[in-house]
């Protein structure tokens, strides 16, 4: 196992991508601990691929870039705007339910950062708020992009730890959404000591029916998608179909922001990233066998339970591996290595892997705004200039949502259970 993680970090070090890394490090492990099993590599990288589920996973990743091409920020930004914007800090609102909101629609975080980071940041400057601010509340904000269903993430780990992705997007909702709520109140508290203005929106009743009619389609997408799985209407991958075709069907029919034209490259897009995560999940299956064959996760329960911990304790500590882990592999990979090795030692104390499913996603998605890896700060530096740190700094204030939501998902279940019982 020293020799495995060894030149796994090694690798890392020199600037192999991660997937590479993986593959590399496994098979160096296997020409000198197991040479007879050469041949059996190619097989085992081909089956962690080889399942139906998975196709969840391109097709949702494709509704995000239809719905991110097709205008839609600019009509959440003005929904949300009328909502909220009236309260004290009212962009800095703004800003946080349209992530929220959008978060439900792409699934992913990153997107999240760039496309309401790139209407929004520039308007925040200009209204008062330091740009270091600004970009700190869209990094802190888009991490709801992979906790609130439909979620990338989330589907990714329901099929490594063999549960329902319908399951999972109930369990995550909840906690999501309070993420969003707790920024919101840490918003209105700076709001306070900072004077960041009210944003009127200064509506007609006819224009907030214009804004409500704009936006009402598109706020549509998360309730149909996720509201198919849970209820038993579609699996998971056929919920996905249909969330494209609906998401096709706003962009060229209703939107009409999207041309048939501008389709091949939104494809080919979508087939890149998802080869992107897929090859990262092919080689992270080296890893999983060889933890399998060496006891790995056997011995960790061993180990901890000589510990005598509470599932209190246990998941705390699971927590602050999680959030270190985070910090320096992205989040894909770490979803792969993590849950084959955490899922068995939880599963000893009763602890429901959905609960720890919530708490993983949870904790990554902070990994996603802190440095060195953090794709999300990298996206916002790419859209102000500044420096990582600069917007780390800013991100801080609002992470104490997601660590707060994070001690409430370990102290309070049902949090995560809860809603699960209003569908069984």
């Amino acid at each position: 196992m020293i020799l495995l993680l060894v030149s796994l970090m090694v690798l890392l070090l020199i600037g192999v991508p991660i997937a590479y890394s993986l593959g590399l490090s496994g098979l160096v492990y296997f020409l000198i601990m197991q040479p007879g099993l050469i041949g059996v590599l190619p097989q085992r990288v081909l089956s962690g691929m080889d399942l139906y589920t998975m196709i969840a996973l391109p097709l949702f990743i494709l509704m995000g870039l239809v719905m991110n091409a097709s205008g839609i920020t600019a009509r959440l930004i003005d929904f949300c705007l009328m909502l909220v914007g009236r309260f004290p800090g009212g962009l800095g609102h703004v800003n946080i339910s349209t992530s929220m909101i959008f978060g439900g629609i792409s699934g992913s975080s990153v997107s999240d950062t760039a496309s309401v980071g790139s209407a929004m940041i520039p308007e925040m400057a200009r209204k008062g708020y330091s740009v270091e601010t600004a970009s700190g509340i869209t990094v802190a904000s888009s991490t709801m992009g992979m906790i609130i269903p439909p979620s990338v993430p989330m589907v990714i780990y329901a099929v490594t730890a063999q549960q329902s992705i319908g399951t999972m997007f109930m369990a995550s909702l909840v906690p999501g959404l309070l993420i969003g709520l707790l920024m919101m109140g840490i918003i209105a508290l700076m709001a306070g000591r900072q004077g960041y203005p009210r944003a009127h929106a200064g509506l007609t009743p006819q224009q907030r029916r214009q804004v409500i009619q704009r936006a009402v389609l598109a706020l549509l997408i998360p309730v149909f998608v996720v509201g198919a799985v849970v209820g038993g209407v579609a699996t998971a991958t056929e919920s996905a179909a249909l969330g494209v075709g609906y998401a096709l069907f706003l962009a060229l029919v209703v939107f009409k922001s999207l041309k048939l034209r501008e389709l091949p490259a939104l494809f080919r897009s979508a087939v890149m990233t998802s080869a992107t995560v897929m090859i990262i999940i092919a080689m992270s299956q080296l890893y999983v066998w060889i933890l399998s064959m060496e006891q790995i996760p056997q011995l960790l329960a061993g180990f901890l339970g000589g510990l005598d911990l509470t599932p209190t304790l246990l998941l705390l500590v699971v927590a602050a591996a999680v959030l270190l882990i985070g910090t320096f592999i992205d989040v894909t990979p770490a979803i792969l290595l993590i849950t084959p090795v955490v899922l068995p030692v939880l599963a000893l104390a009763d602890i429901s892997p959905v609960q720890f499913g919530v708490l993983l996603i949870s904790g990554l998605a902070i990994g996603l705004v802190t440095p060195p890896v953090g794709m999300c700060l990298n996206v916002c530096s790419s859209i102000t200039g500044l420096s990582i740190g600069r917007i780390f700094r800013g991100a801080l204030p609002f992470l104490l949502a997601n660590l707060l939501v994070m001690l409430l998902v370990i102290a309070f279940p049902a949090i995560t259970l809860w809603p699960l019982t209003l569908f069984s």
